[in-house]
């Protein structure tokens, strides 16, 4: 198995447990767990488009944010999904401030939208990686 592939797995896998999470009952504890899934989850999918970028695309790009901008130029995903994907990557770095409670439930209530959008990033991937690259 390749790099890419590899990667796109992983990021697939993880994305299950996010994903699994947020079907869980409310509590402060699902929450919680449902936040540290998004920032492991975000950084696994970013993993797996630089891998993609890289390899690919021949694109060095250093940031996740360059990696999102870098996917839209390349068409991996809408103008829309770009801009996004950024505000996703907003929200990873405030999950460093989770012990504030405001900041915590704003970002809980945006996690089945950026679960969405991480699952629309995974699947145009797969879509030009294709199922069983090696």
């Amino acid at each position: 198995m390749d790099r890419v592939t590899a990667q796109l797995a992983s990021a697939e896998r993880v994305l299950g447990t996010l994903n699994e999470a947020l079907t869980m009952p409310s509590s402060v504890v699902v929450r919680d767990a449902s936040i540290q899934r998004f920032e492991y989850t975000y950084e696994v999918c970013w993993k797996a488009l630089k891998a993609y970028l890289a390899d690919m695309e021949g694109v060095a790009a250093a940031s996740p944010n360059q990696r999102f901008r870098e996917a839209l130029r390349v068409g991996l995903v809408s103008p829309e999904d770009a801009e996004r994907l950024l505000g996703l990557s907003r929200d990873r770095h405030l999950t460093s401030h989770t012990y504030v409670e405001a900041i915590a439930e704003q970002i809980a209530r945006r996690l089945p939208a950026h679960a969405a959008l991480l699952t629309h990033l995974l699947v145009a991937l797969r879509e030009r990686v294709g199922p069983t690259r090696r």
